[in-house]
């Protein structure tokens, strides 16, 4: 989000939901899938939600090596 320069209150009026609401999901909830949707169409059209949306400090099975 630092990156592209979005912001939570950007998220909040996309979703049509409260700024804390955002930050909820964003730290310790979930979207739902449209509001994924809704988020990568808008915001970030280059990445595949599995991307944006994978926890942090995990690596998608794409990624990983093959030993």
């Amino acid at each position: 989000m630092a990156r592209r320069k979005v912001l939570i209150e950007d998220i909040s009026k996309l979703l049509g939901i409260h700024r804390n609401s955002v930050s909820y999901k964003l730290n310790r909830g979930s979207f739902y899938i449209d509001e994924g949707e809704a988020i990568q169409e808008t915001f970030f059209p280059d990445k595949e939600l599995k991307y944006l949306f994978q926890k942090e400090g995990t690596v998608p099975a794409e990624e990983k090596e093959v030993v």
